[in-house]
């Protein structure tokens, strides 16, 4: 069965770092994977994504800032999260895709964790 759950969320102050994770169940190297966030009263929004093959991409909000990374052996997702702003505040997602498959679009998506919040204050 799979599962993503994800952790290190917290509070922090604007200039912080946190990193989040998501430990991966039944999913291998071979999935695409994505982090997203949903702010209080606002839609999803895909924040980086890490494809299959290898490729990154981030919305230009957090580029520079934020890095996407796996570990393959420990099958764990990473999200770095630098110079933290108080617009980053979110519950934040994890998001695998099925095999062999490039993803972008949250709707690409197939199997998603329970969420992590994330607080920055000014």
């Amino acid at each position: 069965q799979v599962q993503l759950v994800e952790s290190g969320g917290g509070s922090v102050q604007a200039g912080g770092s946190l990193t989040l994770s998501c430990r991966i169940s039944e999913i291998d190297s071979s999935s695409s994977m994505g982090w997203f966030r949903q702010a209080p009263g606002k839609g999803r929004e895909g924040v980086a994504t890490i494809q299959w093959q290898g490729s990154k991409s981030y919305i230009t909000s957090v580029e520079g800032r934020f890095n996407i990374s796996r570990d393959n052996a420990k099958n764990i997702l990473y999200l770095q999260m630098n110079s933290l702003k108080p617009e980053d505040t979110a519950t934040y997602f994890c998001a695998a895709c099925r095999r062999w498959t490039v993803c972008y679009s949250d709707q690409s998506f197939e199997y998603w964790g329970q969420g992590t919040q994330v607080t920055v204050s000014s």
